[in-house]
């Protein structure tokens, strides 16, 4: 199975970004196949990366969930939705990148969510890197894709409800049985190192801080893709000093 970064964090401290950056690194290293999957309902990592994902698997479960009588006569269903999920992978320059969204429908969804399940764990053995950018709570991941992952980054800002959240979405993967090798907290935004006692309170192991960098908001007006961001961009060189953490369990 490929190497899993799954990310994390509540709403508005910019997890989404941070995923891209990884993302960024990972290719610029050449360190292998790389699969993005955008796993938060919102389905903002592909714009971040400038690639358009060619559908989502929301869209999916809520076509099979709706009219069941289109799949192919003789084609099982497990086969089709694994065809349909193989369908959505779109290419970007040196990655795949994967929307999950969201169905939208009043079907029940038991049957094709089990299925799915089997078909991303295939599909992930197919690459070197998987980063997973999830919403702050993990259930949807959980029910979609597997409850394993080689590090959990939940990023947070400095405040205490930031790392409060934090705290919750550790707990939360540990309530859903999550198999996580490494948790880690990340800190976005701050020029210095948390207190001590507030790391410990959030039961992650620290990883570091990044700075603000106005870069990234300049790209954001603009709409243009994380690859724009220049090299020597603060926010790339301090992660770039974390990244030996965050690839390679050390």
């Amino acid at each position: 199975m490929g190497y899993i970064i799954a990310m994390a964090g509540k709403g508005g401290t910019g997890k989404t970004t941070i995923a891209a950056l990884i993302i960024r690194s990972i290719k610029e290293r050449k360190l292998g196949s790389l699969l993005a999957i955008d796993a938060d309902p919102n389905s903002n990592l592909g714009e971040i990366l400038g690639v358009e994902p060619a559908d989502s698997i929301g869209k999916i479960l809520d076509d099979i969930s709706a009219a069941p009588d289109k799949i192919p006569a003789g084609m099982p269903k497990d086969r089709f939705i694994e065809y349909r999920v193989q369908s959505a992978v779109s290419e970007g320059d040196g990655f795949d990148i994967l929307s999950m969204g969201k169905p939208e429908g009043a079907g029940c969804y038991c049957y094709v969510n089990n299925v799915l399940r089997g078909v991303m764990t295939k599909l992930i053995k197919d690459y070197d890197y998987i980063v997973i950018d999830n919403e702050a709570g993990l259930e949807h991941l959980s029910r979609r894709t597997s409850r394993y992952a080689d590090v959990l980054i939940v990023v947070s800002d400095a405040s205490s409800v930031g790392l409060r959240s934090a705290r919750r979405i550790n707990e939360l993967a540990k309530q859903l049985k999550f198999e996580v090798k490494k948790s880690l907290l990340l800190v976005n935004r701050f020029n210095k190192n948390i207190e001590e006692a507030k790391v410990k309170e959030s039961g992650l192991d620290y990883l570091g801080s990044l700075p603000l960098d106005g870069g990234i908001e300049e790209l954001s007006l603009k709409g243009e893709p994380i690859f724009n961001l220049r090299s020597e961009a603060p926010i790339i060189k301090t992660l770039n000093s974390l990244g030996e953490r965050i690839w390679k369990l050390n």
